[in-house]
């Protein structure tokens, strides 16, 4: 895949170097304060205000938590991460070339959140409304040419009610500006490719020509994963069928020889670079796009199908922020989600409950994730934004949404919302029926090769008198419940062509809502929250979700394994898991969400009793207390809610070593243990990352953990830390994974946590060393040098 990203890259640059279509990249120097009060400092995108905020406590006559909803008693902002709201002011002044003036000069947000005005030279602009969905700004008669432009953003998250979860605020993706001829060019998101039968290409283009009587010339090059062209021809655009702003088919089944298709552990993709040829054979504009080769279908009776193959959905369903990072829609750290998420055998992801990140659906292309897009919540004003009616913003967002992700083959679903049922005040007072109609009917303008489907929940009008589905279920392409997989096997015989997927799954029931299903029919699953993420809080002083198998630092859980062991069934697996307390119910939308309190650690009270779990997909395992046999059991592979899950009681702790050995026919497979640790003696700092890139934005997560003479992470460690850095690098982010710190995250400082802690790097620009020092009272400093590499 390596020459695929340096051909990219190479096209990405003729693009920005060409005279026809410039991109400038917008993201660094922006001046930034918070309310418009105090002084301005300067920041760069991605940049997320919110998480730079105090936690605000819930007050005396407010739930300390997320879960009273209905009553309208919980937290002011137990829903946002104890964050307060607020408008970020955002600035850069900017001088354009005076050689561009008369040019067509565009302002390219790929995002602002939540709701936002965009101002140039004191003059209102535009902005958005839904800050999940890009849009872009023609200034060409707005700016002064060679001379000094102020461009003013105003970032807003205070409508009351906006949203169930964190959002984070501001200009927290990607800003650039782009430059192309008046007279011809390509429209926005202007290609559209589509494949049959894993070797057909068929390409549209939306472009305008202002030129009357000039006749258009497309030229085309499709390059393979090699960097190879595999297709090169220019075609003649006849003049009838020229309208502007219009799709226009190019090449229609072009055949690709020797294709090399896109699927799971070989996501090969192909490029198209099309030119906007003159008469004279000059090139107006040119732009370029990334696609697969890969067919996908779905059914009753298989689910889905990637290439001809059943292959079944197994991923998980979170928000989009990114931890301690917040809402800053860094690539390396999507990359890091999507690469730990893979390794748990993961192949699935739904973007609930909006379209992420360009970045994200790119790196989703590039490993080989299925992903269901999904674009809204509920469609209500106060779920989309809050700042006008959802009747008056959703028609133009669809097509965003969807010209924007059509050409990646990692999306295979389109979902056009979430939980509809929940909101009395849904547009027609149909329980959605005729807006899934209209946005799909709008959608299918744009996208015909993908079905359309909406998350449910629950599955009936009533909670007590209806079982038929609710009648949304009854016109969506794909039947998704949310968590309500029980009603799968009678729904499909009374309907036997709807096709169901488990569009949120509960973490506490995770195994029985996996082995329960007919796996062999359904689509697949997705876990709702896998992820800690800020937001959400069940109850303060947590800080948001903490029912995931990874913490919000990407630490994994033992749960985590459970996961694992039926996810990567192929990879023998075992794991302990110790539980150190039994979870209370946590009703959340009529779920229970609690999980009990585990952890993996051998350091305990001397003569306690243990009760523990040794997750494995093994036939059986055998648990030694220092190289004593406590016994030998089966995994109960027969009994689907306790599948993969063998339990142990009444074990007498006793310092030394815990190990549990997995057999499949008598032979060992698997092996875990877990030590008493020393007293911790020093702390080591890991970088998780060996390619570093001065970019500017680039990434890199160190870990930090304290450690005993032996070099094993000590658990009690709570030992505050210090960082700081010399050189081209900056901290934009410490966290340990508790999510009951008050601590904040953008700061230099943070306690350790289960032994360990994270901070966060962004790059400058200049390739060169870069050191961290970790200081603490308890532990001597270690410095640890890092390299900026040149692009």
């Amino acid at each position: 895949m390596k020459r695929i990203c340096f051909v990219i890259t190479t096209i990405m640059t003729m693009l920005s170097a060409s005279g026809q279509r410039h991109i400038e990249n917008l993201n660094f120097g922006w001046e930034f304060r918070l309310n418009n009060e105090g002084e301005w400092r300067r920041v760069d995108v991605p940049h997320d205000f919110q998480i730079e905020q105090p936690w605000v406590a819930p007050a005396a006559d407010e739930r300390p938590d997320n879960t009273d909803v209905a009553a309208n008693i919980k937290s002011r902002l137990s829903s946002r991460g104890f964050k307060e709201m607020g408008k970020g002011y955002y600035r850069m002044h900017y001088t354009p070339a005076a050689e561009l003036k008369g040019q067509r000069v565009l302002l390219d947000f790929e995002g602002i959140m939540y709701t936002a005005d965009v101002l140039v030279n004191g003059q209102l602009v535009g902005g958005t409304n839904y800050g999940y969905v890009g849009f872009e700004i023609d200034v060409t008669d707005n700016l002064k040419y060679g001379e000094d432009n102020l461009i003013e953003v105003i970032a807003d998250t205070r409508e009351p009610g906006n949203s169930r979860w964190y959002t984070g605020g501001g200009l927290y993706r990607n800003v650039c500006i782009v430059t192309t001829p008046k007279d011809m060019y390509f429209s926005r998101h202007p290609l559209f490719i589509t494949t049959r039968d894993n070797k057909y290409v068929s390409i549209s283009a939306e472009f305008v020509n202002r030129n009357k009587g000039e006749a258009t010339n497309i030229a085309l090059q499709i390059i393979d994963p090699d960097g190879e062209t595999v297709y090169n021809n220019t075609i003649a655009i006849k003049r009838h069928k020229m309208t502007r702003h219009q799709e226009t088919p190019i090449v229609t089944d072009t055949e690709i020889h020797n294709p090399k298709v896109w699927d799971l552990d070989t996501p090969y993709l192909y490029i198209v670079k099309a030119q906007l040829l003159r008469e004279d054979g000059t090139v107006a504009d040119e732009t370029y796009e990334q696609f697969g080769i890969r067919t996908i279908e779905f059914g009753p009776d298989y689910g889905f199908k990637l290439n001809g193959r059943k292959v079944l959905l197994k991923g998980y369903a979170n928000h989009h922020t990114l931890g301690a990072l917040g809402a800053a829609a860094y690539p390396k750290a999507i990359e890091k989600r999507i690469k730990l998420m893979k390794e748990f055998g993961m192949n699935h992801i739904r973007t609930s409950h909006n379209p992420y990140s360009r970045d994200f659906i790119r790196l989703c292309d590039k490993y080989g994730i299925l992903v269901v897009d999904e674009l809204y919540d509920k469609w209500t004003q106060q779920h989309t934004g809050g700042k006008v009616p959802f009747e008056q913003h959703w028609q133009y967002e669809v097509p965003e949404w969807v010209k924007r992700d059509r050409n990646s083959p990692s999306v295979i679903l389109w979902s056009l919302g979430n939980e509809l049922q929940q909101d009395p005040n849904m547009p027609f007072n149909d329980f959605g029926v005729t807006m899934f109609k209209l946005q799909k009917t709008l959608l299918q303008r744009y996208d015909s090769t993908r079905l359309v489907t909406v998350a449910m929940h629950p599955r009936y009008r009533n909670w007590e008198t209806d079982s038929l589905p609710h009648d949304l279920a009854m016109i969506t392409d794909i039947q998704a419940y949310n968590y309500r997989y029980m009603y799968f096997p009678g729904d499909g015989r009374r309907f036997p062509w709807m096709t169901f997927y488990q569009s949120e799954a509960n973490m506490t029931n995770m195994g029985p809502n996996f082995f329960e299903m007919n796996l062999d029919r359904v689509i697949g699953l997705a876990y709702w929250g896998a992820i800690d993420y800020l937001g959400e809080s069940q109850g303060w002083p947590t800080k948001g979700w903490a029912q995931g198998v990874f913490d919000i630092s990407l630490q994994p859980k033992p749960k985590a394994w459970l996961m694992r062991s039926f996810f990567k069934p192929e990879e023998p697996t075992v794991h302990i898991a110790i539980i150190d307390n039994k979870a209370e119910a946590i009703m959340w939308n009529g779920i229970n969400t609690a999980n009990d309190g585990m952890s993996d650690h051998f350091n305990r009270k001397p003569g306690s009793q243990l009760s523990l779990i040794t997750y494995t997909n093994a036939d059986e395992v055998e648990l030694l207390l220092n190289g004593k046999s406590l016994g030998r059991k089966q995994n109960p592979k027969d009994n689907p809610k306790q599948r993969n899950q063998i339990r142990w009681e009444g074990i007498t702790y006793a310092e030394g070593r815990l190990e549990a050995v997995a057999y499949n026919n008598g032979k060992v497979v698997a092996r875990h243990k877990i030590e008493t640790t020393g007293k911790a003696v020093r702390v080591i700092a890991t970088p998780e990352d060996t390619s570093w890139k001065a970019d500017g934005t680039d990434l890199m997560h160190v870990r930090i953990e304290a450690v005993d003479s032996k070099g094993r992470r000590v658990p009690m460690a709570q030992d505050e830390l210090k960082f700081e850095v010399e050189g081209d690098a900056r901290i934009v982010a410490v966290s340990s994974g508790n999510h009951n710190s008050d601590e904040l995250n953008v700061t230099d400082h943070r306690c350790l946590y289960n032994g360990s802690a994270l901070v966060i790097l962004r790059a400058g620009k200049t390739p060169s060393t870069v050191t961290l020092k970790t200081s603490s009272a308890a532990f001597k400093t270690v410095t640890t040098k890092l390299q900026l590499n040149s692009l």
